[in-house]
């Protein structure tokens, strides 16, 4: 499969779902960073997404999906979880959760799984169309910066199977993570979403 770069029209979320289902890797924009994406089921793509990015396979990638409907099927979210991710997803925000039995299968037997839903109009686009979760990590190098923009993107173009001109990411920088699974919960990494915020509602 030779490498697309796509700009964002009507027919590219179409074209990049076939492209990650039939288990290629995309580079996509989000509001925080740009990231690759493989499809949750498919683990020979996941393989090769860490040999990219020079990974820790010990390291999980993040799940994305549409909804929290969708996401419940692979992690267990409590009811005060439930009410922050209702709070902040769409967002810049990503919960870590305990993983259900199916979420067992697609993590290779992880007990926790971190997930997102984003608050970007492609990507929500993409998810739908997709009818499926995927899992992401940022564009870089493990240890590296991640890309915010197409110009640092372009270099992981003969990786890669398509490519989506998203311009500059709105927020540049990552999104926040918090630990959900023992309380007090706690904030893994702080990103672009202002914790403060956050601790509210824990």
């Amino acid at each position: 499969m030779s490498l697309k770069v796509l700009s964002i029209d009507k027919d590219v979320y179409k074209k990049v779902s076939e492209v990650i289902k039939s288990g290629g890797i995309a580079i996509v924009p989000t509001e925080t960073v740009y990231g690759f994406v493989v499809d949750a089921f498919n683990f020979k793509a996941q393989k090769t997404l860490y040999k990219i990015k020079n990974r820790n396979a010990k390291k999980p990638l993040v799940m994305m999906a549409y909804d929290i409907k969708r996401v419940r099927v692979f992690v267990d979210i409590s009811d005060k979880a439930s009410r922050i991710a209702q709070r902040f997803w769409p967002g810049q925000l990503t919960l870590i959760f305990p993983t259900t039995e199916m979420g067992q299968i697609l993590s290779g037997g992880r007990k926790d799984l971190g997930v997102r839903i984003p608050n970007n109009k492609f990507m929500l686009r993409l998810l739908r169309e997709m009818n499926g979760p995927v899992f992401t990590t940022s564009v870089n190098v493990s240890n590296e910066k991640s890309a915010k923009n197409i110009s640092e993107v372009l270099k992981f173009g003969k990786v890669v199977d398509v490519i989506v001109d998203g311009g500059q990411c709105e927020f540049s920088f990552e999104s926040t993570v918090i630990d959900m699974i023992r309380f007090p919960y706690v904030i893994i990494r702080k990103g672009c979403l202002n914790t403060d915020k956050v601790l509210e509602y824990l």
